[in-house]
């Protein structure tokens, strides 16, 4: 039995912005179908550009939450604050975080996400400065997070609790303080 599809394969040629139009956009045969190059291809839960920017990944995640955030504000007077930060959470958690490797301009559009949720969750309006809303919430910002997320990363790499691959190509520079 045949278990190729022509209609679900998808492949995709990667290559900078720069070098975008020097990239062939010719179908690629594979037995007896052929297949058209994707601009983004959708694997394991994160969606891939072809110039490996994470754009698409991130509007489908914004757009994505922006849709079921309404859905949760409509619930705000029936479930209790903590039971509302409980499901704002599930729809971050159940979303892949890959903001490690995202430049600053992505990471300002999940970042929107995250205050329109804190706004809902304590009911704050439009305006309403939201950085204390996400201290409550014990939240860290975007670029925060992201350096946060390394220091964890180096830390499990130093102490031997990173996969040996990662923590054997951590380079351990000594200064003067050390020496």
């Amino acid at each position: 039995m045949d278990d190729f599809s022509s209609t679900k394969t998808q492949f995709l040629w990667c290559a900078s912005r720069r070098r975008q139009h020097q990239v062939s956009q010719d179908r690629v045969r594979v037995r007896e179908y052929l297949i058209n190059p994707a601009t983004s291809v959708h694997n394991l839960g994160v969606y891939f550009d072809s110039d490996v920017s994470m754009r698409t990944h991130v509007s489908k995640t914004a757009s994505s939450c922006f849709a079921r955030l309404p859905q949760i504000r409509r619930l705000r007077r029936c479930v209790s604050r903590p039971v509302l930060q409980t499901l704002v959470a599930s729809l971050f958690l159940s979303q892949p975080d890959y903001g490690i490797m995202l430049p600053f301009h992505l990471l300002d559009r999940l970042q929107s996400v995250l205050n329109v949720a804190a706004r809902l969750i304590f009911s704050a309006r439009k305006y309403d400065h939201v950085t204390p809303l996400l201290q409550e919430l014990h939240r860290l910002r975007a670029p925060q997070r992201t350096v946060y997320s390394l220091s964890v990363l180096v830390g499990r790499c130093l102490h031997r609790l990173a996969p040996s691959y990662l923590a054997d190509s951590l380079l351990r520079v000594l200064t003067r303080d050390d020496a």
